[in-house]
């Protein structure tokens, strides 16, 4: 209760005030990558710290410190948004849901620095979301995308929605799977609960996305795959290979729908 207690004062006070700081970092250098420091150096591992992560990353030799990425991870709970930005060293934005951005601080500073904002009701909105994402990919700065669209509650990987390998194809850059385990036990979905213990997070190589040409389903299953196996490679749930792809529901929640089904009804 005590460790409860204190995360949440910790990410309720820490929060507003590193905003200032990122925020001010943006206009002093007139660039909204200038408040990433802040954010990566600052804020991130402070709240890991409060909540007893212990983080372990492995991987990163598969990246080239210039190059931009699509960094796909799956996700577990609300502190795999920490854990991302220190265990990745590069200058990255989140997809996000366009709601996000009406929270106080955060979303507004997510608008400022220029994250990409979905909006899963409106599809013309989507679409010119995607194409924003992708032309900040050009400008060398990488997203980092969870293909769920939503945390999983059992920890296993759960069927991917098609977005971000949209803007993978638009882009025309890497795709980077990576992995977390363990955050879901430190902090399960829905709840404040806090187990301390290690989150590990695992890169992947990088998948070329030239060769799927305009393919998004086989492209997505190549990178679930790759999230599979690396999340039962750390001791993960894993998930059902054949339950690839996130069929589009109400305001883009759907049904697992297995890939041969699909494949079937073309």
């Amino acid at each position: 209760m005590i460790r409860n207690l204190f995360c949440i004062l910790v990410a309720l006070v820490w929060t507003p005030s590193i905003f200032w700081f990122a925020v001010g970092a943006m206009i002093v250098r007139m660039n909204a990558s200038a408040s990433m420091w802040w954010v990566k150096k600052v804020w991130s591992p402070v709240l890991l710290w409060a909540g007893g992560a212990k983080l372990e990353v492995d991987g990163l030799e598969h990246l080239q410190p210039d190059r931009p990425y699509i960094f796909v991870s799956n996700h577990q709970s609300t502190i795999d948004i920490p854990v991302l930005f220190v265990a990745l060293p590069h200058d990255v934005r989140f997809v996000a849901k366009k709601a996000l951005q009406y929270v106080p601080f955060l979303g507004w500073y997510m608008k400022w620095a220029k994250f990409v904002f979905v909006d899963r009701g409106n599809r013309k909105e989507a679409v010119a979301s995607l194409e924003r994402g992708a032309a900040q990919i050009r400008g060398g700065v990488s997203i980092i995308t969870f293909p769920e669209g939503t945390r999983s509650e059992r920890c296993e990987v759960l069927p991917f929605k098609k977005g971000a390998f949209s803007i993978a194809i638009k882009a025309g850059v890497p795709i980077i799977p990576v992995t977390i385990e363990g955050s879901g036990k430190l902090m399960p979905k829905n709840s404040w609960n806090i187990s301390p213990g290690p989150i590990f997070v695992r890169v992947g190589k990088p998948i070329d996305v030239r060769p799927f040409g305009d393919d998004r389903e086989r492209l997505i299953k190549a990178v679930r795959d790759v999230i599979i196996e690396q999340s039962v490679a750390l001791g993960g749930r894993g998930g059902d290979p054949s339950a690839a792809i996130a069929a589009p529901g109400k305001e883009g929640i759907g049904r697992a729908v297995p890939v041969a089904q699909q494949e079937s009804a073309q």
